[in-house]
């Protein structure tokens, strides 16, 4: 089991490799979302932003406005740091069970296109 330190490396780590996606394909495909990602075996959940400029910061604090997230994941702590380091491919994870995502069928499809 991955720790917390760990997590928050890798959803950083996530957040550059966001940043290495096209503008044409950002501005195309993303539309600003709050998002949250519970790791389930650690019991602690972050919370970020996905918008034209990136995706986070994360942090374990709610945002103040007390809103629940537009995109919802919930992912184990290994299998968070083995997606982000490319060792599980997400399609695999989503049917396999191992990543469960909470969003509209519209940002299903831009996520898609993203990942």
């Amino acid at each position: 089991m991955a720790t917390v330190d760990e997590c928050r490396v890798a959803l950083r780590r996530l957040g550059e490799q966001f940043d290495e996606v096209d503008q044409a394909s950002r501005a195309k495909h993303v539309v600003e979302r709050s998002i949250s990602c519970h790791i389930s075996d650690l019991s602690v959940t972050f919370y970020g932003r996905i918008h034209h400029g990136g995706l986070g910061p994360f942090e374990e604090r709610p945002p103040a406005d007390g809103r629940p997230a537009d995109v919802k994941l919930t992912i184990g702590s290994d299998d968070l740091v083995s997606l982000v380091n490319g060792e599980l491919d997400m399609g695999r994870a989503l049917f396999g069970g191992k990543v469960k995502i909470d969003a509209s069928f519209g940002d299903l499809l831009r996520l898609r296109k993203l990942l």
